[in-house]
C-alpha cells in the first residue's frame, strides 16, 4: 500500500488511528486584532458584507465580500512583511514543503501563568532538545503559553497598560539564535504576534520579525488547542491564501497526530 493510501486510511472515519486538531481561531470582527499605537497605522479588522442572500439580487444562493487586513486572527508572516526580508518570499511563493512539517512544542504555560512578559530562553530550547531530542529540519517551533484562554476577551488578549502590552515571546538573543542555527521553518505563537508585548523597545525592535523573516523562516500566529499537542510527534499543516505580493494571510492550521498521543 502506498504512503498516501496508507495515510488516507488512517484519517478514515471509522480507522480511528488519526487525530485531527484545529489550532485555527475562529474569525469573525470580533477576533483580537493587534493594535499599534500611534502615528502607526492599523490593519482593519475582519468584516463581512452581505451581497445577496437568496433574495432579488441572487435568488438561489448567498454569498458576502470580505474586508480583512492579511495580518488579522491565525495567519502567517511570510518574509516581505518586515524590512529584513524585503527581497524575499512573499505569501505565494512559500513553497508548499515548508507549510507541513514536524510541530515540536516547548510548554512554558506555567511560566506565563506568573509572568505574563516572560522570554523564551535559548536555555529553555537547548534543554528541550536534551530531554526530547534535536529539532528536526522543516520542523515548526510552536511556544505554548496558555494564551489563547484569552482569545476571546479583547483586552485580556491585548493585556495593554499605561506602560504598553504584556505578551510573553522570545529574547533578542533568542530570536537571532533561532534564525540563524534552528534549522526550522517558522515559529508559532497562541499571542497576537509571533514578538513578546514589550518587544518595541528591544534590540533591534520586534527581534523575532527581524531575524526570523529575514532568515526565510515564517511566524504563525493566535493558535489555539496547543495543549492538545505532543511536544513532538505531531503534524502541522499550514494553509494560507496564496495572494500574489501579500506579506500574510489568514490561515486555517492543523495538526495530525496518533490517536491517543499527548
Amino acid at each position: 500500500m502506498s504512503l498516501v493510501n496508507q495515510l488516507i486510511g488512517a484519517l478514515g472515519a471509522h480507522s480511528g488511528a488519526l487525530r485531527i486538531i484545529d489550532l485555527t481561531t475562529p474569525l469573525s470582527a470580533r477576533t483580537p486584532t493587534l493594535r499599534l499605537p500611534s502615528p502607526f497605522l492599523n490593519l482593519i479588522d475582519f468584516s463581512l458584507q452581505e451581497v445577496s442572500a437568496y433574495n432579488a439580487p441572487g435568488p438561489f444562493w448567498k454569498h458576502n465580500n470580505i474586508h480583512t487586513g492579511e495580518h488579522i486572527g491565525t495567519h502567517i508572516d511570510a518574509p516581505i512583511h518586515w524590512v529584513t526580508g524585503r527581497e524575499g518570499r512573499d505569501v505565494a511563493q512559500i513553497p508548499p514543503e515548508r507549510l507541513i512539517g514536524p510541530a515540536v512544542v516547548i510548554d512554558k504555560a506555567a511560566e506565563v501563568q506568573k509572568n505574563p512578559d516572560y522570554l523564551l530562553t535559548i536555555d529553555d530550547i537547548k534543554g528541550w532538545e536534551r530531554e526530547h531530542g534535536a529539532i528536526a529540519p522543516g520542523s515548526w517551533l510552536l511556544m505554548r503559553t496558555g494564551w489563547s484562554q484569552y482569545g476571546d476577551d479583547r483586552d485580556k488578549f491585548l493585556n495593554a497598560d499605561a506602560t504598553g502590552p504584556h505578551s510573553p515571546g522570545v529574547q533578542a538573543e533568542t530570536a537571532q539564535w533561532m534564525a540563524e542555527h534552528l534549522p526550522i521553518s517558522g515559529f508559532g505563537v497562541e499571542t497576537v504576534g509571533i514578538d513578546a508585548g514589550c518587544a518595541g523597545g528591544m534590540t533591534p525592535p520586534f527581534p523575532n520579525h527581524h531575524h526570523l523573516l529575514g532568515h526565510d523562516k515564517y511566524g504563525l500566529t493566535s493558535l489555539r488547542n496547543l495543549d492538545q499537542l505532543p511536544v513532538r510527534g505531531a503534524l502541522l499543516i499550514v494553509a494560507p491564501l496564496p495572494i500574489v505580493g501579500g506579506t500574510g494571510s489568514p490561515s486555517r492550521v492543523f495538526a495530525l497526530l496518533d490517536q491517543g498521543a499527548h
